[in-house]
């Protein structure tokens, strides 16, 4: 029997809310036994001296061979004697064990199982927001095997009508190139332009033509008639 014989009134209506809430999450698993409250059915460990867990975690075949142990705990019940009693005795079953904090109790909940040596599979840290519950994993051991992520929903894609064939386009007939024509203009020596002289200016003496004679001056003329 727990040393925490009666909670207060506020924190056990909390404590039987979450103890709800976690057997519709793990039946998802497992073949879920709870003992809420005062009602003791599911009982584990020797006969001699059983314990009761808040949830009992079974398999779903027809043996319902004992898989874990989830224990919630109040912020009145996370202590020394709590541990050392219960704790303790989850802890060596050789089976999972689920231990469920408030969020104001998870540094001491790390605290006690690592003093007292008490190997728990998973530690889950609880809050309320109104009628909501939220749970966050605050610490797991190698062992605990990871939860199943949902897939993500794929929607098929529309499937396309076939496009009609459309008829070939024709060959439109070659136009006349113009290349040819601009490479005969090429090709076509361009005539040569003669010079024109220059207006106002002789034109230069070709090379090789015969000197004029040098014109008489008058005095010349002058002397010659005076003979």
């Amino acid at each position: 029997m727990s040393p925490i014989l009666v909670r207060p009134v506020r924190e056990q209506l909390e404590h039987d809310r979450v103890i709800r809430q976690l057997q519709a999450k793990y039946k998802r698993k497992y073949d879920v036994a709870i003992n809420h409250s005062n009602e003791q059915t599911a009982p584990v460990g020797a006969p001699q001296s059983p314990w009761y867990p808040d949830l009992v975690l079974y398999s779903t075949d027809r043996n319902r061979k004992l898989l874990g142990v989830v224990e919630v705990e109040t912020a009145e019940s996370v202590n020394n004697l709590e541990a050392m009693s219960q704790w303790v005795a989850f802890g060596k079953l050789k089976v999972e064990f689920h231990l469920y904090v408030p969020v104001s109790g998870v540094d001491s909940a790390r605290r006690l199982c690592t003093d007292l040596q008490i190997p728990t599979t998973e530690i889950w840290a609880y809050s309320s927001l109104g009628d909501q519950i939220r749970f966050t994993a605050v610490q797991r051991s190698a062992s605990a095997a990871p939860e199943p992520r949902p897939r993500p929903v794929v929607e098929p894609k529309p499937v396309r009508a076939a496009r009609e064939p459309q008829p070939a386009r024709a060959a439109k007939a070659p136009t006349p190139a113009a290349r040819p024509k601009t490479a005969a203009r090429r090709a076509a020596p361009t005539p040569v332009s003669k010079a024109r002289p220059a207006k106002g200016r002789a034109a230069a003496p070709r090379r090789g033509a015969a000197k004029a004679p040098a014109r008489k001056t008058a005095s010349a003329s002058r002397a010659q008639k005076r003979k």
